[in-house]
């Protein structure tokens, strides 16, 4: 009986360990930016098809929410608002995560054609939050980023 309570109690702590090494690198699981001391919860936007609809469509995003854009390479990325309903900031940052064009409050599209936003320098990442959110964080351009649970092939 014995031998029996220690061989599971092993199983289980094998269990929760393989758990523990498996687990990103934030408890809840969910993405996140950390910029100027705050934490923003993201969603990834890592492929073409992705990338191309990002949040348009949608009425409202929570406050601590943004879109992280990954692409594969650096260069300068060029941003619209077609069919984009809410204002938007859009954080550009270099393969360092460091923030090299800050654009705010970047209007929706109301008619074509619409305006076209390019980064400043080139870039990899490129994180939109509702419009006004940079100004209230204090963030400004040459600040690095951290990424949280953000998927290795990402990074």
């Amino acid at each position: 009986m014995h031998r029996a309570a220690v061989l599971l109690c092993t199983l289980f702590f094998a269990l929760i360990c393989a758990g523990c090494a498996s687990a990103p690198a934030d408890a809840s699981g969910n993405p996140e930016v950390k910029l100027h001391g705050h934490r923003i919860k993201v969603e990834i936007a890592a492929d073409d098809a992705t990338r191309e609809h990002g949040l348009m469509d949608r009425t409202s995003m929570p406050a601590d929410h943004g879109m992280l854009f990954v692409f594969p390479d650096s260069q300068i990325r060029t941003f619209w608002m077609k069919n984009t309903l809410i204002p938007l900031d859009m954080l550009f940052f270099d393969a360092d995560r460091k923030l090299v064009t800050l654009l705010s409050d970047v209007p929706p599209c109301q008619a074509d054609p619409c305006a076209t936003y390019p980064s400043t320098a080139p870039a990899r990442y490129v994180l939109e939050l509702n419009a006004g959110t940079a100004a209230k964080l204090g963030v400004h351009e040459g600040e690095t980023a951290k990424f949280i649970g953000v998927p290795s092939t990402s990074q």
